[in-house]
């Protein structure tokens, strides 16, 4: 029998589970990820800060999430509002101090909630210490960063090593007249590469890993994983090597505009992290519980599946799997979107976890990126497919992207387009606007006469407060659903996964004699299905969640042989036993 790409997307996906087992915290939590500074603003400056994180865990308690991964929170210029760290062991001003901090962690303790920060380990900030350092001629720090000599034309003209580009435009070069030497910054020029080929700023990563772990956070998102080392220059006779042409753009500032074989995924990467990991490991051996590590890459299967380990050596637990952000949006048919599902699940080690990343700080919203009707139905893939869930903080009660004007715009990557027109294009602003907890001034974010960032508009009615007092809304559903994905068959079940057509999506979780069905509606058009194509779903199946506008009640029963699908509608099934 020849097999199509057609064929085999119209075939289920049946992913066989290893045997259950005892999971740790990690491998059945949901991770929630806060913005610090647009989480909550307890001083009135407009700036999200700890001690409003503190005060709002409880909502987290409610939501059923187990743990929450702070974006960096370490002391930053924040020219990349935070990314570019000056000290890699304090706390920014804006976001409290050291006794916040500790009191954030004594009240997490409290609640069973695991803290997760932010690692950033590809670059520092030229306002940091070790580069003042560096520039003053000290060798030790002079060696903890990426320089290279510039090149003179036949005019004269010093320019930079090569062609490299930043991931925020330009060249990923700058020059600095005290050493005579142009630095390597992968980012905003306020973020200088660290030279992982020096064993010193090895060890100085290892022990801000350990600075961080014996404070009692559980754990690390490593950011740019994949930016961490540049090729070994000694390989090309001493000169890093222009990167070739990508064809994907005519503008030599772009970063689309080269293959970045020489600055990204290189080998000793993955070295590194299986490195960072025994670090983790020195800690969990101490007292038993596992310190986890997450991985942000946005690189092909074959290179993510190395975060995980090399059949030696253990890695990350949580490669992140960006397939809903990078793979499918709106536009994409339910035959795409179970295609970019079940490639996570097909590459992956059998006995590792996956992981479901529908948002983040990064990326347009769910609501922006599919639509505000599909909430719910892209809730319930994160956090009902086998593996651990993250959530970005409002993707649960289905916030939408901010407008801020280009006179608000403060993201380096929207500002360095230099275009008033369309910057939104590049603009991370709009998905960390402040988070909407009432109708109140500032939606009970800040009580400051401006926050950070404009809040977005209609927060008036989509907001906390409003979702928790209606009798069903985005909340309620993602709180069924949280409280669900504790259940056996949603811990250790198999999986399968069929598209009925461009626009449906239905896939069985099955454990032990239970079976459940969840069916997504991608467009607004309505089907009658018939759920019997799945082995064991027949008769009677009662309704337990459905999305907000979805006449389906819980409780109510449908046939399996001709379920009605309203246009948009998402809903969880169970098979009557």
């Amino acid at each position: 029998m020849r097999l199509t790409l057609r064929s085999l997307l119209l075939f289920p996906l049946v992913v066989l589970l290893v045997q259950a087992h005892e999971q740790e915290w990690w491998e059945s939590t949901i991770f929630y990820q806060i913005y610090p500074r647009s989480f909550k603003d307890s001083d009135g400056d407009g700036i999200g800060d700890l001690n409003g994180i503190t005060s709002s865990l409880e909502y987290l308690k409610e939501l059923g999430v187990g743990a929450t991964w702070l974006s960096p929170i370490f002391k930053s210029p924040m020219y990349d509002f935070g990314y570019d760290i000056s000290d890699f062991y304090d706390i920014q001003d804006e976001y409290g101090t050291m006794d916040d901090f500790d009191r954030l962690i004594a009240k997490a303790n409290e609640l069973d909630i695991k803290i997760v920060l932010d690692f950033v380990p590809n670059h520092g900030s030229n306002e940091s210490v070790w580069f003042e350092e560096a520039l003053k001629g000290h060798e030790k720090y002079y060696d903890y960063f990426v320089w290279e000599d510039g090149v003179v034309d036949e005019n004269g003209k010093l320019n930079p090593p090569n062609n490299w580009v930043s991931v925020f435009r330009k060249s990923a070069w700058e020059y600095r007249e005290e050493v005579g030497k142009y630095y390597f910054h992968q980012f905003v020029i306020g973020q200088p590469d660290l030279n992982y080929r020096n064993p010193e700023v090895v060890e100085e990563m290892k022990n801000v890993i350990r600075f961080w772990l014996n404070k009692g956070v559980a754990g690390f998102r490593v950011d740019a994983i994949a930016h961490l080392f540049e090729v070994d220059k000694e390989l090309y006779g001493g000169k890093y090597p222009d990167e070739p042409l990508s064809g994907n753009s005519d503008n030599p500032d772009d970063y689309s505009y080269l293959n970045h074989i020489y600055t990204t995924d290189q080998q000793e990467t993955f070295d590194m992290v299986y490195q960072w990991r025994e670090v983790f490991d020195e800690f969990s051996k101490k007292d038993g519980l596992t310190r986890v590590m997450m991985t942000e890459a946005y690189s092909s299967p074959h290179v993510t599946m190395k975060y995980f380990g090399d059949g030696e050596r253990e890695g990350a637990q949580m490669p992140f799997n960006f397939v809903l952000i990078s793979d499918v949006n709106g536009q994409s048919s339910a035959q795409e979107i179970k295609y970019a599902l079940d490639k996570f699940l097909t590459f992956k080690p059998i006995d590792k976890q996956a992981n479901w990343v529908a948002g983040n700080h990064d990326n347009n919203r769910v609501a922006s990126r599919f639509s505000p009707e599909l909430v719910d139905g892209i809730n319930m893939i994160v956090l009902l497919l086998p593996g651990i869930a993250v959530t970005y903080m409002g993707e649960e009660i289905g916030m939408v992207d901010g407008y801020v004007s280009w006179e608000d715009t403060v993201d380096p990557s929207g500002c360095n387009t230099d275009d008033p027109i369309n910057y939104w294009t590049a603009s991370r602003d709009p998905e960390r606007t402040p988070f909407q907890w009432s109708a109140d001034v500032n939606a009970g974010f800040s009580t400051a006469p401006k926050t950070w960032l404009p809040v977005a508009d209609g927060y008036e009615t989509l907001n906390v407060e409003v979702q928790k007092q209606a009798a069903k809304s985005h909340l309620t559903v993602y709180k069924t659903l949280a409280a669900l994905r504790k259940e056996a068959v949603f811990r250790h079940g198999r999986y399968e996964s069929v598209a009925f057509n461009s626009d449906v999506l239905a896939f069985r979780r099955w454990y032990n004699g239970e079976n459940y069905v969840v069916v997504v509606n991608f467009r607004n058009n309505p089907y009658t299905i018939n759920l019997e194509y799945f082995e064991n779903v027949t008769g009677h199946l009662e309704v337990v969640e459905s999305s907000v506008l979805s006449p389906k009640k819980t409780g109510d029963v449908l046939h399996a042989d001709h379920v009605h699908v309203e246009g948009n509608e998402a809903f969880v099934l169970k098979v009557a036993n």
